[in-house]
Protein backbone atom coordinates (compact mmCIF):
# COMPACT_ATOMS: atom_id res chain seq x y z
CA UNK A 1 0.00 0.00 0.00
CA UNK A 2 0.76 3.37 -0.65
CA UNK A 3 1.35 6.16 1.96
CA UNK A 4 0.05 9.28 1.69
CA UNK A 5 0.01 12.74 4.10
CA UNK A 6 -2.68 13.33 6.84
CA UNK A 7 -4.30 16.33 5.79
CA UNK A 8 -7.55 17.75 5.82
CA UNK A 9 -9.67 15.38 3.91
CA UNK A 10 -10.30 16.82 0.40
CA UNK A 11 -13.77 14.70 -0.05
CA UNK A 12 -16.21 14.42 2.99
CA UNK A 13 -18.88 12.93 2.67
CA UNK A 14 -21.65 13.46 5.72
CA UNK A 15 -24.94 11.31 5.97
CA UNK A 16 -25.37 11.42 2.35
CA UNK A 17 -28.72 9.91 0.71
CA UNK A 18 -29.71 9.54 -2.57
CA UNK A 19 -33.29 8.12 -3.28
CA UNK A 20 -35.28 8.03 -6.47
CA UNK A 21 -39.07 8.72 -7.04
CA UNK A 22 -41.45 11.31 -6.53
CA UNK A 23 -41.65 10.20 -2.27
CA UNK A 24 -37.69 10.46 -2.07
CA UNK A 25 -37.85 12.56 1.24
CA UNK A 26 -40.45 10.58 2.22
CA UNK A 27 -38.13 7.30 1.94
CA UNK A 28 -35.27 9.19 3.60
CA UNK A 29 -37.35 9.69 6.88
CA UNK A 30 -38.50 6.28 7.07
CA UNK A 31 -35.08 5.33 6.53
CA UNK A 32 -33.76 7.32 8.77
CA UNK A 33 -36.27 5.64 11.59
CA UNK A 34 -34.59 2.62 10.63
CA UNK A 35 -36.67 1.02 8.08
CA UNK A 36 -34.86 -1.17 5.82
CA UNK A 37 -34.81 -0.43 2.08
CA UNK A 38 -36.29 -3.75 0.87
CA UNK A 39 -39.61 -2.66 3.18
CA UNK A 40 -39.96 0.86 2.29
CA UNK A 41 -43.34 0.36 0.52
CA UNK A 42 -43.25 2.69 -1.50
CA UNK A 43 -43.89 2.61 -5.08
CA UNK A 44 -41.76 4.27 -7.91
CA UNK A 45 -38.65 4.75 -5.05
CA UNK A 46 -35.33 3.03 -5.56
CA UNK A 47 -33.23 3.91 -2.44
CA UNK A 48 -30.10 3.65 -3.83
CA UNK A 49 -27.42 5.27 -1.65
CA UNK A 50 -28.37 5.13 2.36
CA UNK A 51 -26.28 7.27 5.27
CA UNK A 52 -23.16 7.25 3.38
CA UNK A 53 -20.14 8.89 5.66
CA UNK A 54 -16.83 8.78 4.88
CA UNK A 55 -13.44 10.75 3.83
CA UNK A 56 -11.10 10.24 0.97
CA UNK A 57 -7.54 11.93 1.84
CA UNK A 58 -5.30 14.03 -0.32
CA UNK A 59 -3.55 11.79 -2.48
CA UNK A 60 -4.87 8.69 -1.93
CA UNK A 61 -6.89 5.83 -4.30
CA UNK A 62 -10.15 5.58 -2.38
CA UNK A 63 -12.12 2.62 -3.95
CA UNK A 64 -15.68 1.61 -3.35
CA UNK A 65 -16.66 -1.52 -4.23
CA UNK A 66 -19.76 -3.68 -4.20
CA UNK A 67 -22.09 -5.90 -6.21
CA UNK A 68 -24.20 -4.81 -8.72
CA UNK A 69 -27.16 -2.67 -7.64
CA UNK A 70 -24.93 -1.74 -4.20
CA UNK A 71 -25.41 1.77 -5.19
CA UNK A 72 -21.30 2.49 -5.30
CA UNK A 73 -21.84 4.37 -9.04
CA UNK A 74 -24.54 6.48 -8.20
CA UNK A 75 -22.42 7.44 -5.00
CA UNK A 76 -19.47 8.49 -7.16
CA UNK A 77 -21.93 10.88 -9.55
CA UNK A 78 -22.88 12.43 -6.37
CA UNK A 79 -19.39 13.33 -5.77
CA UNK A 80 -19.01 15.63 -8.35
CA UNK A 81 -22.97 17.03 -8.95
CA UNK A 82 -23.81 14.57 -11.62
CA UNK A 83 -26.85 13.51 -9.29
CA UNK A 84 -28.09 15.62 -6.71
CA UNK A 85 -27.95 14.60 -3.36
CA UNK A 86 -31.41 13.78 -1.36
CA UNK A 87 -30.10 14.05 1.70
CA UNK A 88 -26.90 15.26 3.07
CA UNK A 89 -23.62 16.49 2.63
CA UNK A 90 -20.50 16.47 -0.19
CA UNK A 91 -17.87 18.60 0.44
CA UNK A 92 -14.77 19.03 -1.35
CA UNK A 93 -12.11 20.91 0.20
CA UNK A 94 -14.91 22.15 3.06
CA UNK A 95 -17.05 23.24 -0.30
CA UNK A 96 -20.20 21.87 0.30
CA UNK A 97 -21.35 20.90 -2.96
CA UNK A 98 -24.91 20.45 -1.95
CA UNK A 99 -25.51 24.37 -0.83
CA UNK A 100 -23.95 25.29 -4.62
CA UNK A 101 -26.16 26.24 -7.59
CA UNK A 102 -25.89 23.86 -10.49
CA UNK A 103 -23.56 26.74 -12.62
CA UNK A 104 -21.00 26.65 -9.37
CA UNK A 105 -20.99 22.82 -9.37
CA UNK A 106 -20.66 22.59 -13.14
CA UNK A 107 -17.41 25.29 -12.67
CA UNK A 108 -15.71 23.05 -9.71
CA UNK A 109 -16.82 19.90 -11.68
CA UNK A 110 -14.70 21.25 -14.97
CA UNK A 111 -12.13 22.52 -12.21
CA UNK A 112 -11.22 20.28 -9.60
CA UNK A 113 -12.27 16.89 -10.69
CA UNK A 114 -12.31 14.61 -14.23
CA UNK A 115 -14.30 11.37 -14.55
CA UNK A 116 -12.58 8.07 -16.54
CA UNK A 117 -16.12 5.82 -17.36
CA UNK A 118 -16.38 1.68 -17.83
CA UNK A 119 -17.17 1.73 -21.74
CA UNK A 120 -14.52 5.22 -22.84
CA UNK A 121 -17.23 7.88 -23.61
CA UNK A 122 -15.07 9.29 -26.08
CA UNK A 123 -16.52 11.39 -29.17
CA UNK A 124 -16.11 8.96 -32.54
CA UNK A 125 -15.46 11.75 -34.79
CA UNK A 126 -13.04 13.40 -32.97
CA UNK A 127 -9.41 12.28 -33.12
CA UNK A 128 -7.57 11.02 -30.12
CA UNK A 129 -5.83 14.24 -29.63
CA UNK A 130 -9.16 16.02 -29.50
CA UNK A 131 -11.05 13.67 -27.19
CA UNK A 132 -8.20 14.12 -24.58
CA UNK A 133 -8.20 17.81 -25.34
CA UNK A 134 -11.92 18.11 -24.20
CA UNK A 135 -11.60 19.23 -20.82
CA UNK A 136 -9.16 21.83 -21.33
CA UNK A 137 -11.49 22.73 -24.37
CA UNK A 138 -14.70 23.06 -21.90
CA UNK A 139 -12.65 25.30 -19.65
CA UNK A 140 -11.37 27.46 -22.44
CA UNK A 141 -7.98 26.76 -21.96
CA UNK A 142 -5.73 28.80 -24.32
CA UNK A 143 -4.55 25.99 -27.83
CA UNK A 144 -1.19 26.33 -27.00
CA UNK A 145 -1.71 24.88 -23.20
CA UNK A 146 -4.12 22.35 -24.75
CA UNK A 147 -1.45 20.94 -27.17
CA UNK A 148 1.10 20.48 -24.60
CA UNK A 149 -1.00 19.16 -21.85
CA UNK A 150 -2.23 16.58 -24.30
CA UNK A 151 1.05 16.00 -25.80
CA UNK A 152 2.15 15.30 -22.21
CA UNK A 153 -0.97 12.95 -20.98
CA UNK A 154 -0.54 10.79 -24.28
CA UNK A 155 3.21 10.14 -23.28
CA UNK A 156 1.79 9.37 -20.27
CA UNK A 157 -0.34 6.78 -21.25
CA UNK A 158 1.96 5.34 -23.66
CA UNK A 159 -0.14 6.49 -27.01
CA UNK A 160 2.22 9.37 -28.84
CA UNK A 161 2.21 8.95 -32.26
CA UNK A 162 -1.58 8.08 -31.54
CA UNK A 163 -2.89 11.78 -31.77
CA UNK A 164 -4.42 11.68 -35.06
CA UNK A 165 -6.57 8.56 -35.11
CA UNK A 166 -10.55 7.81 -34.62
CA UNK A 167 -11.35 6.06 -31.50
CA UNK A 168 -12.65 2.84 -33.75
CA UNK A 169 -9.39 2.53 -35.03
CA UNK A 170 -8.36 2.12 -31.78
CA UNK A 171 -8.22 -1.21 -29.36
CA UNK A 172 -10.65 -1.61 -26.77
CA UNK A 173 -7.26 -0.80 -23.93
CA UNK A 174 -6.44 1.68 -26.19
CA UNK A 175 -9.41 3.91 -25.95
CA UNK A 176 -9.29 3.12 -22.01
CA UNK A 177 -6.48 5.00 -22.14
CA UNK A 178 -7.12 8.07 -24.14
CA UNK A 179 -9.92 8.40 -22.00
CA UNK A 180 -7.14 8.61 -18.56
CA UNK A 181 -4.92 10.65 -20.60
CA UNK A 182 -8.14 12.78 -21.22
CA UNK A 183 -8.79 13.10 -17.53
CA UNK A 184 -4.84 13.44 -16.65
CA UNK A 185 -4.90 16.32 -19.32
CA UNK A 186 -7.67 18.02 -17.08
CA UNK A 187 -5.01 18.49 -14.63
CA UNK A 188 -7.45 18.31 -12.00
CA UNK A 189 -6.55 17.06 -8.58
CA UNK A 190 -9.62 14.62 -8.15
CA UNK A 191 -10.15 11.29 -10.76
CA UNK A 192 -13.08 9.98 -10.29
CA UNK A 193 -13.04 6.06 -11.98
CA UNK A 194 -16.37 4.42 -12.37
CA UNK A 195 -15.36 0.26 -13.40
CA UNK A 196 -12.65 1.85 -15.55
CA UNK A 197 -11.23 -1.26 -16.42
CA UNK A 198 -14.05 -3.91 -16.09
CA UNK A 199 -14.89 -3.93 -19.86
CA UNK A 200 -10.82 -4.85 -20.48
CA UNK A 201 -9.90 -8.28 -20.80
CA UNK A 202 -7.74 -9.46 -17.86
CA UNK A 203 -4.10 -9.05 -19.26
CA UNK A 204 -5.28 -5.68 -20.63
CA UNK A 205 -6.70 -4.55 -17.17
CA UNK A 206 -3.86 -5.87 -14.65
CA UNK A 207 -1.83 -3.50 -17.43
CA UNK A 208 -4.29 -0.77 -17.19
CA UNK A 209 -3.79 -1.02 -13.07
CA UNK A 210 0.05 -1.32 -13.33
CA UNK A 211 -0.31 1.89 -15.60
CA UNK A 212 -2.43 3.63 -12.79
CA UNK A 213 -0.44 2.59 -9.74
CA UNK A 214 2.52 3.96 -11.67
CA UNK A 215 1.02 7.29 -12.73
CA UNK A 216 -0.34 7.62 -9.08
CA UNK A 217 3.11 7.20 -7.99
CA UNK A 218 4.13 10.09 -10.49
CA UNK A 219 1.26 12.11 -9.54
CA UNK A 220 -0.35 11.66 -6.36
CA UNK A 221 -3.77 12.51 -7.72
CA UNK A 222 -6.90 11.89 -5.64
CA UNK A 223 -8.68 8.85 -7.18
CA UNK A 224 -12.06 7.52 -5.89
CA UNK A 225 -12.15 4.25 -8.13
CA UNK A 226 -15.55 2.38 -8.50
CA UNK A 227 -15.27 -1.75 -8.93
CA UNK A 228 -16.99 -4.68 -8.34
CA UNK A 229 -13.78 -6.60 -8.21
CA UNK A 230 -12.45 -7.41 -5.10
CA UNK A 231 -8.73 -8.37 -6.19
CA UNK A 232 -8.40 -5.05 -8.08
CA UNK A 233 -9.86 -3.32 -5.52
CA UNK A 234 -7.14 -5.34 -2.95
CA UNK A 235 -4.69 -4.47 -5.26
CA UNK A 236 -5.74 -0.63 -5.78
CA UNK A 237 -7.18 1.06 -2.91
CA UNK A 238 -5.02 2.51 -0.07
CA UNK A 239 -8.56 1.95 1.84
CA UNK A 240 -11.84 0.26 0.37
CA UNK A 241 -15.13 1.34 0.89
CA UNK A 242 -17.54 -2.10 0.37
CA UNK A 243 -21.07 -1.41 -0.31
CA UNK A 244 -24.26 -3.80 0.32
CA UNK A 245 -27.63 -2.73 0.26
CA UNK A 246 -26.64 0.85 -0.35
CA UNK A 247 -25.30 1.72 2.59
CA UNK A 248 -21.44 1.28 3.41
CA UNK A 249 -20.97 -1.59 5.79
CA UNK A 250 -16.88 -1.16 6.11
CA UNK A 251 -14.26 1.57 5.61
CA UNK A 252 -10.64 0.35 5.96
CA UNK A 253 -7.40 -1.27 4.73
CA UNK A 254 -7.34 -4.19 2.58
CA UNK A 255 -5.49 -6.16 4.90
CA UNK A 256 -7.72 -4.55 7.92
CA UNK A 257 -10.57 -6.22 5.79
CA UNK A 258 -9.24 -9.31 5.52
CA UNK A 259 -8.21 -9.49 9.27
CA UNK A 260 -10.90 -7.66 10.88
CA UNK A 261 -14.02 -8.05 8.57
CA UNK A 262 -17.25 -5.86 10.02
CA UNK A 263 -19.70 -8.85 9.84
CA UNK A 264 -20.11 -11.90 8.04
CA UNK A 265 -21.30 -10.53 4.89
CA UNK A 266 -17.62 -8.73 4.42
CA UNK A 267 -16.16 -12.34 5.88
CA UNK A 268 -17.73 -14.23 3.00
CA UNK A 269 -16.74 -11.52 0.44
CA UNK A 270 -13.51 -11.19 0.95
CA UNK A 271 -12.71 -15.37 1.84
CA UNK A 272 -11.16 -16.33 -1.88
CA UNK A 273 -9.01 -13.37 -1.85
CA UNK A 274 -5.27 -14.33 -2.10
CA UNK A 275 -4.38 -12.94 1.14
CA UNK A 276 -0.64 -13.67 0.42
CA UNK A 277 -0.45 -10.51 -1.97
CA UNK A 278 -2.71 -8.50 0.47
CA UNK A 279 -1.26 -9.16 3.65
CA UNK A 280 2.47 -7.66 4.62
CA UNK A 281 5.14 -8.76 7.17
CA UNK A 282 3.77 -6.11 9.77
CA UNK A 283 0.29 -7.92 9.96
CA UNK A 284 1.81 -11.78 10.28
CA UNK A 285 4.84 -10.46 12.36
CA UNK A 286 5.24 -11.65 16.09
CA UNK A 287 7.24 -9.61 19.34
CA UNK A 288 10.73 -11.12 19.16
CA UNK A 289 10.36 -13.09 22.44
CA UNK A 290 13.63 -14.43 22.29
CA UNK A 291 16.69 -12.43 21.00
CA UNK A 292 19.97 -12.05 21.85
CA UNK A 293 23.00 -9.85 22.04
CA UNK A 294 26.62 -9.93 20.33
CA UNK A 295 27.85 -10.23 24.28
CA UNK A 296 25.44 -13.36 25.34
CA UNK A 297 26.92 -16.29 26.49
CA UNK A 298 27.56 -19.28 24.34
CA UNK A 299 26.64 -21.34 26.97
CA UNK A 300 23.23 -19.39 27.80
CA UNK A 301 22.93 -19.44 23.94
CA UNK A 302 22.67 -22.85 23.41
CA UNK A 303 20.63 -23.47 26.67
CA UNK A 304 18.02 -21.05 25.60
CA UNK A 305 17.90 -22.84 22.31
CA UNK A 306 17.55 -26.22 23.33
CA UNK A 307 14.98 -25.43 25.91
CA UNK A 308 13.07 -23.54 23.68
CA UNK A 309 13.61 -25.91 20.94
CA UNK A 310 14.50 -22.70 18.39
CA UNK A 311 17.33 -23.50 15.05
CA UNK A 312 17.47 -19.82 15.23
CA UNK A 313 17.57 -16.76 17.18
CA UNK A 314 17.97 -12.90 16.54
CA UNK A 315 20.39 -10.88 17.30
CA UNK A 316 20.07 -7.13 18.33
CA UNK A 317 22.79 -4.39 18.91
CA UNK A 318 22.55 -0.85 20.71
CA UNK A 319 18.35 -1.29 20.23
CA UNK A 320 19.09 -2.64 16.20
CA UNK A 321 18.97 -6.02 14.41
CA UNK A 322 22.22 -6.90 14.14
CA UNK A 323 21.86 -10.55 12.22
CA UNK A 324 20.92 -14.22 13.68
CA UNK A 325 22.52 -16.97 15.15
CA UNK A 326 21.73 -20.94 14.34
CA UNK A 327 21.69 -23.48 16.86
CA UNK A 328 24.47 -25.70 15.02
CA UNK A 329 27.06 -22.80 15.23
CA UNK A 330 26.67 -22.05 18.47
CA UNK A 331 26.79 -26.18 19.56
CA UNK A 332 29.91 -26.22 17.49
CA UNK A 333 30.83 -23.47 19.73
CA UNK A 334 30.19 -24.39 23.03
CA UNK A 335 32.33 -27.76 22.39
CA UNK A 336 35.44 -25.17 21.15
CA UNK A 337 34.82 -23.23 24.43
CA UNK A 338 34.02 -19.86 22.80
CA UNK A 339 32.87 -17.42 25.78
CA UNK A 340 30.33 -15.25 23.67
CA UNK A 341 28.22 -15.38 20.81
CA UNK A 342 29.85 -12.44 18.98
CA UNK A 343 31.83 -14.08 16.16
CA UNK A 344 29.10 -16.24 15.48
CA UNK A 345 26.38 -13.55 14.35
CA UNK A 346 25.48 -13.79 10.51
CA UNK A 347 25.23 -10.22 10.02
CA UNK A 348 23.90 -11.13 6.55
CA UNK A 349 20.83 -12.41 7.95
CA UNK A 350 17.80 -11.49 5.71
CA UNK A 351 15.46 -9.11 6.59
CA UNK A 352 12.56 -7.44 5.23
CA UNK A 353 9.91 -4.07 6.23
CA UNK A 354 6.77 -3.87 7.99
CA UNK A 355 4.82 -3.46 4.37
CA UNK A 356 6.51 -6.26 2.05
CA UNK A 357 4.00 -8.63 0.51
CA UNK A 358 3.74 -11.90 2.38
CA UNK A 359 3.46 -13.76 -0.73
CA UNK A 360 7.56 -12.62 -0.61
CA UNK A 361 8.26 -14.02 2.53
CA UNK A 362 8.01 -18.02 1.89
CA UNK A 363 11.58 -18.59 -0.14
CA UNK A 364 13.08 -16.87 3.52
CA UNK A 365 10.97 -19.05 5.68
CA UNK A 366 11.73 -22.43 4.03
CA UNK A 367 15.41 -22.13 4.57
CA UNK A 368 16.56 -20.05 7.04
CA UNK A 369 16.91 -21.43 10.83
CA UNK A 370 16.09 -18.55 12.42
CA UNK A 371 12.81 -16.32 11.73
CA UNK A 372 12.84 -13.31 9.45
CA UNK A 373 13.63 -10.31 10.81
CA UNK A 374 10.94 -7.34 10.18
CA UNK A 375 13.08 -3.88 10.71
CA UNK A 376 12.22 -0.60 10.67
CA UNK A 377 13.68 2.52 8.99
CA UNK A 378 16.10 3.22 11.32
CA UNK A 379 17.61 -0.57 11.64
CA UNK A 380 15.40 -1.52 14.77
CA UNK A 381 13.80 -4.96 14.65
CA UNK A 382 9.89 -4.08 14.70
CA UNK A 383 9.61 -8.54 15.12
CA UNK A 384 9.60 -11.65 13.32
CA UNK A 385 7.92 -13.61 11.13
CA UNK A 386 7.98 -17.78 11.32
CA UNK A 387 6.87 -20.35 9.22
CA UNK A 388 4.10 -21.06 11.56
CA UNK A 389 2.82 -17.38 11.13
CA UNK A 390 3.10 -17.57 7.70
CA UNK A 391 0.65 -20.47 7.84
CA UNK A 392 -1.54 -19.83 9.80
CA UNK A 393 -2.47 -16.25 8.61
CA UNK A 394 -2.95 -18.42 5.01
CA UNK A 395 -5.14 -20.76 6.60
CA UNK A 396 -7.01 -18.51 8.22
CA UNK A 397 -9.21 -17.17 5.37
CA UNK A 398 -10.22 -20.44 4.57
CA UNK A 399 -11.11 -21.51 8.43
CA UNK A 400 -12.59 -18.15 8.56
CA UNK A 401 -15.23 -18.72 5.90
CA UNK A 402 -16.09 -22.11 7.10
CA UNK A 403 -17.23 -20.67 10.66
CA UNK A 404 -19.13 -17.64 8.75
CA UNK A 405 -21.11 -20.61 6.39
CA UNK A 406 -21.79 -22.47 9.40
CA UNK A 407 -23.47 -19.83 10.91
CA UNK A 408 -25.59 -18.59 8.05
Amino acid sequence: MREHETTVPIVRVEKLYKVFGRRAEEAVGKLEKGVDRAELDLPGVTAAVIDASFTVERGEIFVVMGLSGSGKSTLLRTLNGLLPVTSGRVLVDDIDLTDKSAAQVRELRQRRMSMVFQHFALFPHRTVAENVAYGLSVQNAPRERQRERTAEALEMVGLTGWEDRLPGQLSGGMRQRVGLARALAADTEILLMDEAFSALDPLIRKEMQDQLLMLQRQLGKTIVFITHDLNEAMRLGDRIAMMRDGRIVQVSTAQEMLTEPADEYVARFVRDVDRSRVLTASAVMAPAEISFTPATTVVEALETMRRNELSGVLVTEDGKFAGAVDRRAVSDAADRGTETIAGLVDRSAARTGPETQMAELFGHAASAPAPLAVVGAEGELLGAVTREALLNALSTGENDAQEVNARV
